[in-house]
């Protein structure tokens, strides 16, 4: 693979141990779920249903530095939160804001990008290097930008104009420094 996947690395810590290997004698995984067996030991369940109570849907990037819930002072059955790489609205993020609006009640979408984000080292150059290393190339684009304030607009502008979405009133774009903590929104002009 080229070194566009270096650049993506966001990881504050990188494993020490050997074990910490895929596939090594304790894996990640294993001890996600062993973590997961301690959750579900004390969990009570909160009585609710999938409709967010706030009424609002997060899309953000998927980068490990960005702790939604805590940043937004929300809690758990506050938002529907969908994230990918960029915090970009691709067609399935469309559908899953579709699903949240017409059936589960949301109204407010907020749009999440970061400072410092993989995707501004990246072009869809990576798609061809993947097409060369596997021999089929993706039929995602990469979706790589250079202004971030300016991929904000453009997912504004996409949430918007959907034909799929009823409620567009409400949209509005940050970025989040990664470094402060703090939201920066983004005018829509």
């Amino acid at each position: 693979m080229t070194s566009n996947v270096a650049a993506m690395t966001t990881s504050a810590s990188v494993p020490a141990e050997p074990e910490d290997a895929i596939g090594g004698e304790h894996s990640i995984t294993d001890r996600l779920v062993e973590a997961n067996g301690k959750y579900a030991a004390a969990f009570a369940d909160p009585g609710m249903d999938a409709r967010p109570v706030q009424r609002v849907a997060v899309v953000a990037c998927m980068d490990a530095r960005l702790d939604l819930h805590a940043a937004l002072g929300l809690r758990l059955g506050d938002c529907h939160t969908i994230r990918n790489a960029g915090g970009v609205v691709t067609d399935d993020v469309i559908r899953s804001l579709t699903i949240s609006q017409r059936a589960l009640g949301t109204r407010s979408v907020a749009l999440i990008h970061h400072t410092g984000c993989g995707l501004e080292s990246l072009t869809e150059e990576f798609r061809h290097d993947l097409e060369m290393e596997v021999g089929q190339r993706p039929a995602w684009a990469v979706e790589a930008f250079r202004d971030v304030d300016q991929d904000v607009r453009q997912s504004m502008q996409r949430v918007r104009t959907s034909p799929f979405l009823v409620h567009t009133d409400d949209v509005r774009g940050f970025v989040f420094d990664v470094t402060t903590g703090l939201l920066r929104e983004i005018d829509p002009a």
